[in-house]
């Protein structure tokens, strides 16, 4: 019999739906807490997208602030994307760890420069063997003109400092009682070990579900490509801090992405943890994860809009992937997430309760999105070249479905949609209600208790 006289039937994330149960469980009572990876948890199972005009260092930093993460994109040459991974690394912590410091010698418009590209307010100054002589402010410099002074003329020299492993309790009294906003941290020998802040304390009251390391350094993604421009960015992002690299390819089950994530695998060892696809079969799953991959995406012509669709006849309804490449990484103890489809919190829903534990969403035209805001023809757009004019073509985003997210982006611009964190919410008390009508109470348990009926 040949192999295409039998069809499957393969159903979408539309043709379902999730069977209500007896519960006792309310919205606010749930956990959103899920896997991203093997080792790497988020408290709410969103991830902005790796795209040009959705991710860079200030939309990874407002998705970690939610308590989601951000995948910074590669559409952008290597030292760039190093440098936006260490901004998100360096945006916050419990502890400041290599803070950035100065000699004496060095010039105050070189202060100034790294004061307003890493977004600081002050910065330790050290000798030659890293001791702590003086700290320069924002303050000591305020009306000051002659920049190529050296910092040593203008730097406090009375520094307060303290040993590396103060509590924060006691690292708040100390800066009362000096009435400072930065302490720096020393070792024995007097050198430069760390650096805590008022601003990164306040944060962690105000950002308590944030996704942080064990440093509590904000969590943050980053995708690259394939072969050793893939290998070199993730050795040199992971030297600057990145948590997770993606490697997202539109069809991962061929021999050229296997072999970069082995390779990155084993020349990263666990230093940073692996997603990789997209993939819709258990055997793609199956040969990803052997690989080296700590979390698999799914996602190929999800919907009558994806390009492979449209343009290859290829794909596969995402209702029906997220199952079968659930039902082989669930053996493997490895975490999915869908990558498409995701249209709504209602199909958000439906991808939890088939399974996944996160999910790839495109946030364009958000404030923290890359771009800028601009006016064409009567609507207000957001866009990474604001020359290029919207082009209203089948699929695109109106202004008038704000909560539409769209596997396929049709061009660079898209209808400003105001704050991200709006549109997290809106998924998030969606993705809460699905779970109190089924009883669960965590997302483990929702992809344990979900029933589903075809319509």
């Amino acid at each position: 019999m040949q192999q295409n006289a039998k069809i499957h039937e393969a159903l979408g994330f539309d043709d379902v739906l999730l069977v209500p149960v007896e519960s006792n469980v309310k919205p606010s009572q749930v956990s959103t807490k899920s896997r991203l990876t093997k080792t790497i948890t988020l408290n709410i199972p969103l991830v902005s997208a790796g795209h040009d005009n959705v991710t860079e260092s200030g939309m990874a930093i407002a998705m970690a602030h939610l308590g989601g993460i951000g995948i910074i994109h590669n559409n952008m040459p290597a030292g760039k994307q190093v440098e936006e991974v260490r901004r998100v690394k360096r945006a916050e912590a419990t502890l400041v760890l290599n803070p950035i410091t100065v000699s004496p010698e060095t010039s105050v418009a070189e202060a100034v420069d790294l004061m307003t590209t890493y977004k600081i307010s002050g910065i330790p100054v050290v000798d030659a063997a890293q001791k702590v002589v003086g700290i320069i402010t924002q303050r000591d410099i305020r009306f000051f003109e002659d920049y190529a002074k050296p910092v040593s003329e203008l730097m406090s020299k009375e520094v307060i400092t303290a040993k590396a492993g103060l509590a924060h309790e006691q690292a708040k009294k100390l800066m009362h009682e000096h009435r400072i906003e930065k302490l720096v941290l020393v070792d024995n020998d007097g050198r430069c070990t760390g650096l805590m802040t008022v601003k990164d304390i306040d944060k962690l009251s105000r950002f308590p579900d944030a996704s942080r390391d064990k440093h509590g350094r904000l969590l943050v993604g980053a995708t690259v490509g394939l072969g050793k421009d893939a290998i070199d960015r993730t050795a040199a992002m992971t030297d600057a801090g990145l948590d997770v690299v993606f490697i997202n390819m539109a069809h991962a089950h061929s021999r050229e992405v296997l072999g970069t994530i082995s390779h990155i695998r084993q020349q990263r060892s666990t230093d940073v943890q692996i997603v990789a696809g997209n993939v819709v079969t258990p055997e793609a799953a199956r040969s990803v994860v052997d690989a080296g991959a700590d979390a698999v995406t799914v996602g190929i012509g999800s919907t009558s809009k994806s390009a492979s669709r449209r343009i290859a006849g290829v794909g596969m309804p995402q209702f029906k992937a997220v199952l079968d490449v659930v039902g082989q990484c669930d053996m493997m103890g490895t975490p999915v997430i869908v990558d498409g489809g995701i249209c709504s919190s209602a199909t958000l829903a439906k991808a939890i309760g088939a399974g996944a534990e996160a999910a790839i969403i495109d946030f364009a035209g958000t404030d923290e999105a890359p771009g800028e805001v601009f006016h064409y023809d009567g609507g207000v757009y957001k866009a990474v070249n604001p020359a290029a004019k919207p082009q209203h073509r089948a699929g695109a985003v109106t202004v008038n479905d704000p909560f539409r997210f769209d596997e396929d982006v049709p061009d660079l611009s898209m209808p400003y949609r105001g704050s991200v964190e709006h549109f997290v919410k809106h998924l998030v008390s969606g993705l809460k209600t699905a779970m109190a009508y089924t009883g669960s109470e965590d997302i483990r348990d929702m992809i344990e208790r979900a029933e589903f009926v075809k319509k």
